[in-house]
C-alpha cells in the first residue's frame, strides 16, 4: 500500500480571517467560501490545505478542545527567492498580520521569515539563497 497525505488540515475560530490570511499569502481560494463550515484549496505542487471551525470538528468530535499555549502547526513555504520572501513578509505584515521572525539569512542556506496567520500558527516563509 503505498501512504499518500490527502491534505493539511487547520482548525480555525474565524473562517473568513483564516481565508483572508491564506489568500494574502498567495493561496488560490475561492471567493464566497468565508462562511463556509469546510474549504479546500489546492497549490500549485497539488498539497490540499484544507480549514474545518471549530463548530465543524465538534460535529463528530464533541469534545475538541482548541490547543493552548504556542502554536498549533507549522507550515512552511518555499516562496522560490530570497526577494519573494522579503515581498511576502512586507505584504504580509503590511496588510496587518503578526510578524514573528522578521526575514534573516539562516546558517542553513536560506532566506527565512516567520508571521502567524490568525489562529497562532506560525507561518514560514523561505528560499534558498543561492541557486542549485
Amino acid at each position: 500500500m503505498t501512504l499518500k497525505l490527502g491534505f493539511i488540515g487547520i482548525v480555525t475560530k474565524d473562517m473568513a480571517a483564516s481565508l483572508a490570511f491564506y489568500r494574502t499569502l498567495g493561496v488560490n481560494i475561492e471567493q464566497g467560501q468565508d462562511d463556509s463550515p469546510h474549504v479546500d484549496a489546492r497549490l500549485d505542487d497539488g498539497t490540499v490545505l484544507a480549514w474545518d471551525t471549530i463548530e465543524t470538528i465538534r460535529g463528530f468530535d464533541a469534545g475538541y478542545v482548541s490547543p493552548t499555549g504556542g502554536h498549533h502547526i507549522a507550515l512552511a513555504f518555499d516562496k522560490g527567492s530570497p526577494a519573494a520572501v522579503d515581498a511576502a513578509f512586507a505584504e504580509l505584515t503590511k496588510a496587518g498580520y503578526v510578524a514573528h521572525v522578521e526575514p534573516w539569512d539562516a546558517h542553513w542556506g536560506q532566506r527565512y521569515a516567520t508571521l502567524l496567520d490568525p489562529d497562532g500558527n506560525s507561518i514560514d516563509l523561505y528560499a534558498a539563497l543561492v541557486e542549485n
